[in-house]
């Protein structure tokens, strides 16, 4: 019993070095990014890894926020995730029930068919989504943005919220159909509310797929007026030379509402795909 006890705990110390060594490499990319925004753009060429800044160069972030027109970015971003994200946790709300709980012929085939979106790359379907925005004339418009997302998020919502409400018990829906409840009711004053941390990870996940998208967005839109976060990057990017320094502190603020999104809701993230992978 002794020497098994002593095993448990060098495994358990061997797993903690592990997992630290692991989140100090995770952690590491926004540490260097967050340090050499706090430097001179020079400083960037050095052979050192980190830099402790002397003195802190806070001046970027002003020149960033004042140069790199991320007001109007970041008001463009809210408009585009916000849409996107109503919209998928709607949708995939809607065609969870529908593929779960209601009983038509096609209903597996189409689920497959949905869920075949997780294998198709953004790359595939620039070419085509920009010449048909072109016809439909959306191009340089926030619909050709929040379709895109909308689109390349449902698979994975649906997947998560499919797994879900099939662990709510349908003595529910039975009890509320005896008390003359019908089915939009059934969905959204007993579905929705039994599915909060299901829709809380759906909208993490679209939050923090969309935020950061830059591919679809550099190919879509050609204005400042429509432009999302990320371009501000841009706006110190020069032919012949880069504030590095300056578009450091921008990649920063970019990331800082992702950041500060995840550690909010990483609890109920955690709940809501624990609970739809056991229980579904």
């Amino acid at each position: 019993m002794a020497r098994e006890s002593s095993f448990n705990k060098k495994s358990r110390i061997v797993l903690i070095v592990v997992l630290g060594l692991f989140s100090i490499g995770q952690l590491f990319p926004l540490v260097w990014l967050v340090d050499f925004s706090l430097c001179k753009s020079g400083d960037v060429y050095g052979a050192n890894i980190l830099k402790i800044p002397n003195p802190p160069q806070f001046i970027n972030y002003y020149l960033a926020w004042r140069d790199g027109k991320i007001p109007q970015y970041f008001v463009n971003s809210i408009i585009v995730n916000v849409v996107s994200v109503l919209l998928v946790v709607l949708f995939s709300l809607m065609m969870g029930y529908a593929f779960v709980r209601m009983e038509w012929k096609w209903s597996n085939k189409v689920l497959t068919y949905v869920l075949l979106g997780l294998m198709i790359p953004i790359h595939a379907t620039l070419l085509p989504n920009f010449v048909i925005f072109r016809q439909l004339n959306i191009l340089d418009s926030y619909f050709a943005l929040i379709i895109p997302y909308v689109a390349f998020s449902l698979p994975q919502a649906v997947f998560l919220m499919t797994g879900f409400i099939g662990s709510i018990p349908r003595a529910l829906e039975e009890s509320a159909i005896i008390d003359g409840c019908g089915i939009f009711r059934i969905l959204f004053q007993i579905i929705l509310p039994l599915s909060k941390p299901a829709l809380v990870t759906v909208t993490v996940t679209t939050f923090l797929n969309t935020w950061n998208e830059f591919i679809m967005a550099a190919t879509y839109l050609t204005s400042d007026r429509f432009r999302t976060l990320p371009f501000s990057v841009y706006n110190f990017a020069g032919q012949y030379a880069s504030n590095y320094a300056v578009q450091f502190a921008v990649m920063t603020i970019v990331a800082l509402p992702s950041l500060i999104v995840y550690i909010a809701l990483n609890e109920q993230v955690t709940k809501g795909v624990t609970l739809g992978a056991v229980k579904g």
